[in-house]
Order: structure tokens, then sequence, then C-alpha cells
């Protein structure tokens, strides 16, 4: 293989070890309007979906909501997946055939289920419902909701500054 680069020698070379996002992070996830929600079985299959989110500025909240789906929640496979490795990872992206307008942010992380009886759900229910004017309407107590604590995040583009 001479003269070709692993991807995992160019992947770590690009990830970082923070937690937080910045400010100019924190706005352009902000704008953003879905994110791709990335999860992987037992055996590493990945699977990815576009979901919409909230972000409180410690933890990442995803709903399972009553857009239809052809089977139980609990069977979704991303909610297999995280019951399976509590991890997930989240792309906020932005493109634009202006590619002076193209930025990303990327969070892996810890996930998990929060339940309705948890608090933390009744406060991602209100962030949802302050986004998305569609889950005012929507029976979210009812449904789980996917929590992301970010282990690692990473951003690139000239909508970041990067």
């Amino acid at each position: 293989m001479h003269g070709i680069t692993k991807i995992s020698e160019c992947y770590n070379k690009t990830m970082t070890n923070r937690t937080t996002l910045t400010e100019t992070e924190i706005v352009f996830t902000n704008v953003q309007r879905v994110a791709r929600l990335a999860t992987a079985d037992v055996d590493g299959h990945p699977h990815i979906v576009p979901v919409c989110y909230a972000y409180d500025g410690t933890h990442f909240y995803i709903p399972l909501d009553e857009k239809p789906k052809r089977v139980d929640e609990s069977k979704l496979r991303r909610v297999r997946n995280i019951l399976a490795r509590h991890e997930a990872s989240l792309l906020i992206d932005q493109y634009d055939d202006d590619w002076s307008r193209l930025g990303y942010v990327l969070v892996h992380g810890q996930a998990g289920l929060l339940q309705p009886e948890d608090s933390r759900h009744a406060q991602a229910l209100v962030l949802l419902r302050e986004r998305y004017i569609q889950y005012r309407s929507m029976e979210l107590e009812k449904h789980s909701v996917i929590i992301i604590i970010p282990d690692s995040v990473t951003s690139w583009g000239p909508a970041i500054g990067k």
C-alpha cells in the first residue's frame, strides 16, 4: 500500500479531545434544523438517520416522536444500537453550492435513552418544542428521548471559520 494513507491515520490527526462546543459552533448548531445520527450495532454495522435535535450547552437531545415508523419505538435500529453500545455520533452540517458556506460540527459521545419519568426528559421536551413547532402538538411525554453526552467535538468549514 505504497502512497496510500490509512483512513484511521487521517481520522486520528483531525480528532480532538474537546467535549464542549465553541461559541461559533453553538451558533452554527442552533441555526441548522436537521442532523444525522449515526449508531452501530454490536458487530459494528453502521446505521444513520436524519434527526431533529436540541442542545442545552452540555447535552444533545433527539426525540423519538410520533412521525410514522414501521416498528415499535423499542425496535428502532437506532434504539437497539444505543442500548447495545451506548455510543453515537451526531453530524450537524451545512451544504451550499457556494463552497465558501460549507461547514459541519461532528459530535461523538455516550448515548442513552431518557425515559419519561427522568427529570431531564421534561427539560429536553421544552428545548425541542421551542425549536420545532411541530412538536408542540405531539405527545412526546410518552416517548423516550435520546441523549448524547459529547466525548469528542470537531468541526470544519468556512461557515465555522475553519
